[in-house]
């Protein structure tokens, strides 16, 4: 029997991949004696520094992204680790067109961050982790409080919730772009924490004002003050503030719903899971009611 389903394309993540590891081979190979200074001059012409964007080499600020310290092949192995368990997660709940959308906006604005701290003193950067924490801070806002299970050392078992990595994230960078970056002193193992904490808050601005649509003061378990929030309640139609008290212990309902259907688009309803199917069941009951 032939069947009539088409083939299934290949995902944003595997691309990325493969984009990844082929510009690692090809500078690998520029790098050697075998090009000698003119291979070398190739790589310098898309790697981000503080002069290249003074002449002008603006492509430098995506170009980066896809070098690695022919040295040390530790940060593309976390990246690519990093793309796989996150991107398989993520990818279906964006689609293709947000997910490249947020990790190329993560990685320029990861870059951006670099320069505004390295525009005095000068530098040299290249990497994609900007990227991958811009994903991961997508993901982590989606399901902040799911809890993970891992080794530390292979050994130690430890179960966390995303949320909590990542406000530890945003202490350590903050306090290593604090000790070490600013002053121009190098952090230590050589990460960037402005290229981390750029690449973190395009993830956060991704999910706050562009996620599915929800607008900019209704993103799903992120609020504006209440103190901000008084206006607009004092502005409600007469016959939706009647009716506020009863949505708005909802007000997370519409972006689950918006995810459960994108689920439904890319892998059928019969991926769905008892609760998404709950929470589909609670949103149809709600819309029905006069």
């Amino acid at each position: 029997m032939r069947s009539d389903y088409p083939p299934r394309n290949t995902s944003a993540v595997v691309w990325l991949i493969a984009a990844l590891v082929a510009a690692f081979v090809v500078e690998l190979i520029l790098v050697s004696p075998w090009f000698g200074s003119a291979g070398a001059a190739t790589v310098n012409q898309l790697t981000l520094t503080i002069r290249s964007l003074q002449n002008g080499h603006v492509w430098t600020l995506l170009t980066h992204s896809f070098l690695h310290s022919p040295a040390n092949p530790l940060p593309i192995v976390f990246t690519i680790l990093g793309l796989i368990f996150i991107g398989r997660e993520l990818e279906p709940l964006l689609g293709t067109r947000r997910f490249l959308f947020t990790y190329l906006s993560a990685l320029v604005l990861g870059a951006l961050c670099w320069t505004a701290v390295h525009w005095s003193h000068g530098g040299v950067y290249l990497g994609a982790s900007a990227g991958v924490l811009g994903l991961f801070v997508v993901l982590v806002c989606l399901y902040p409080n799911q809890e993970i299970n891992f080794l530390v050392l292979f050994l130690f078992p430890v179960t966390l919730r995303p949320k909590y990595l990542v406000y530890g994230l945003l202490v350590l960078n903050t306090l290593g772009l604090i000790l070490y970056e600013i002053p121009g002193a190098s952090a230590p193992f050589d990460y960037a924490p402005s290229v981390h904490l750029g690449g973190m808050l395009a993830g956060w601005i991704y999910f706050r004002y562009f996620h599915a649509n929800n607008g900019w003061d209704r993103a799903p378990t992120l609020e504006l003050p209440a103190w901000l929030r008084r206006g607009e309640k004092n502005k409600l139609h007469p016959a939706i503030a009647r009716n506020h008290q009863s949505i708005r212990p909802s007000a997370n309902l519409r972006a689950e719903v918006d995810l459960i259907l994108d689920k439904i688009n890319s892998q059928g309803f019969g991926s769905l899971t008892e609760d998404e199917k709950r929470i589909l069941d609670e949103a149809k009951d709600m819309l029905s009611r006069p």
